[in-house]
């Protein structure tokens, strides 16, 4: 299938590439045209003698393959309900899965969660060698300079999704394609993608939130009837801990940074965590919620040994986290802060910790 997206600046012939399949097939001309009214300088190190433009495809430009990752752990743990419901989806002909949930319930962790399963070969057999690419739909519909442009580079997308095999793609903030003003085209991409996923030819996963399906995605039963709705819940204060406890060993292997601690202390650290950004305690505006909040918190005690040089994440770094915890309120947060103090006063005892310099 080919496909005329440009004309020969000298002939005025059409110029036509290649769509679909796994070929690097599309220029970056029309898929990259950021600045395109602008000179660009020249970098002799790309220079072609043929003349010959590098083509990319739509999911490799914009995608990032999930079932490549090299992933330390499971990333999904305690969502083994919601995984199965979206690999029975994803088996289900001409039905595609929609995650639908709060801001920070752990939706993406799902999808690679499944990701996760196909590349360990835990998966039917009917999805064995599946491939699933998550797409950064602001990227794919920002910053260009017309709508026709946009259109053009949608449409490539969906065609190669069609004529690629094996291949599912995610879309976070799937209602941009349904809400005609996120942005200034108006375009109706949600359309653009039907006739594809009632065919069969194309496999989705989707993922919005609570509000957000209601407001967009509702108003276009068209749309939504070739998904099958997942609703994702908020963990549970018990699953969030061991979420956190699956979730460290990644921390440590991209810092470079270790706790210095057994399991059973970490694990008290983790219930800390948790127990501090309990719901009550959270800003109603940030809406951060179990575990996107505690992980925040873990993640910044590393980022704080980091700082002081460290290679080993200590209680000093788990304290300076939790002083700057922004995510609760001001009264919740000191009260965590004394109730730190009292709970591993041993730790601070031990390794001669003076909290006034942490502070």
């Amino acid at each position: 299938m080919y496909e005329t997206l440009d004309t020969d600046a000298n002939t005025h012939e059409p110029i036509k590439y290649q769509i679909g399949g796994n070929n690097k097939n599309i220029p970056n001309s029309i898929i990259n045209n950021e600045n395109s009214n602008q000179e660009q300088p020249v970098n002799n190190n790309n220079v072609i003698n043929n003349n010959q433009e590098e083509f990319v495809s739509i999911l490799d430009r914009y995608g990032q393959e999930l079932t490549s990752r090299e992933y330390i752990t499971d990333p999904s743990i305690g969502r083994d309900e919601e995984i199965k419901q979206v690999i029975m989806t994803l088996l289900t002909p001409e039905k595609s899965a929609l995650l639908v949930g709060k801001a920070g319930v752990g939706k993406t962790s799902i999808v690679e969660g499944v990701a996760y399963r196909i590349k360990n070969h835990k998966v039917p057999n009917a999805l064995e060698g599946y491939k699933i690419y998550k797409l950064n739909v602001t990227s794919l519909l920002g910053k260009t300079e017309s709508n026709g442009q946009i259109e053009s580079r949608v449409d490539l997308l969906v065609k190669e999704l069609s004529n690629r095999s094996k291949t599912i793609v995610f879309l976070d903030e799937t209602h941009v394609l349904v809400n005609k003003d996120a942005g200034e085209s108006g375009i109706d991409f949600a359309n653009m993608f039907k006739a594809g996923l009632d065919r069969g030819e194309i496999k989705m996963i989707g993922a919005t939130t609570d509000e957000e399906y209601e407001q967009y995605i509702l108003r276009d039963r068209a749309f939504l009837r070739r998904f099958q709705k997942i609703d994702v819940k908020e963990a549970d204060q018990e699953t969030c801990v061991k979420i956190l406890m699956g979730t460290y060993p990644k921390i440590e292997a991209k810092t470079g940074v270790h706790f210095a601690y057994t399991s059973f202390i970490i694990e008290r650290i983790m219930r800390f965590i948790v127990d501090m950004t309990d719901e009550y305690k959270r800003i109603y505006e940030i809406s951060s919620r179990y575990p996107d909040i505690c992980l925040t918190i873990l993640s910044n005690a590393f980022t704080y040994a980091l700082y002081d040089n460290e290679d080993t994440c200590t209680i000093k770094h788990i304290y300076k986290a939790v002083c700057n915890a922004r995510n609760i309120y001001d009264d919740a947060r000191k009260k965590a802060i004394e109730k730190f103090k009292e709970d591993f006063s041993d730790l601070i005892y031990e390794e001669e910790v003076d909290l006034t310099e942490t502070e």
